[in-house]
């Protein structure tokens, strides 16, 4: 019953935001063409439910063809710590002014709501990661749930928390999940933003 409300509540919501934000998506994707050469949009490998890979849409905050070897060696760093404290670089020189910007907000996310419609991601649940950072956490409970937008890590600190309190947030959510757990976190979303803006 649970799995069946929540996709409803996904389709309609995603739906609706998008006919809603598309003059804000519009004015999005010219800043981004008009600030560096290269596509819009950005396609990227995520781990989902189930393991199963898909691929994200989000609005493309870094240089075109940027070297993603660089986050690379920054996750093989973090397996030699024992007090990670992010799982993003800081000051990536990869990342574009506008795509700074877009990052604060997290309005580089808007295009996941194509991820929610097409039913690789749900609105609320764990942030889907890259699969070295899937590897790097090695948490398979948050692989139980469908991937989210938002989720109970994002409410509590956005990119502020270690990897490990992601984690715990991801395995809590797992948990307890409900509808109303859904909704509670979707009002808390947009405070979170305005409180504890991203990199």
């Amino acid at each position: 019953m649970y799995t069946t409300l929540k996709r409803a509540l996904d389709i309609l919501l995603a739906t609706a935001l998008l006919l809603i934000l598309l003059p804000a998506i519009a004015a999005v994707a010219i800043a981004v063409k008009l600030n560096s050469h290269g596509p819009v949009f950005f396609h990227q490998t995520r781990v989902g439910l189930n393991g199963k890979q898909f691929a994200m849409l989000k609005f493309r905050t870094m240089l075109h063809n940027a070297d993603e070897t660089i986050h690379l060696e920054h996750l093989e760093h973090l397996k030699g710590q024992p007090n990670r404290s992010r799982l993003k670089m800081e000051d990536d020189p990869r990342v574009t002014p506008i795509g700074r910007l877009l990052r604060k907000g997290s309005l580089d996310e808007l295009p996941n709501l194509w991820n929610v419609i097409r039913g690789e991601m749900s609105l609320v649940g764990p942030r889907p990661l890259v699969p070295a950072e899937s590897e790097l956490l090695g948490d398979p409970t948050r692989r139980i749930a469908k991937p989210g937008i938002t989720g109970l890590a994002q409410v509590h600190g956005r990119d502020a928390i270690s990897p490990e309190q992601r984690n715990r947030y991801d395995a809590e959510y797992v948990r307890t999940r409900t509808l109303l757990l859904d909704l509670k976190i979707l009002a808390a979303t947009i405070p979170a933003i305005i409180r504890d803006p991203g990199e």
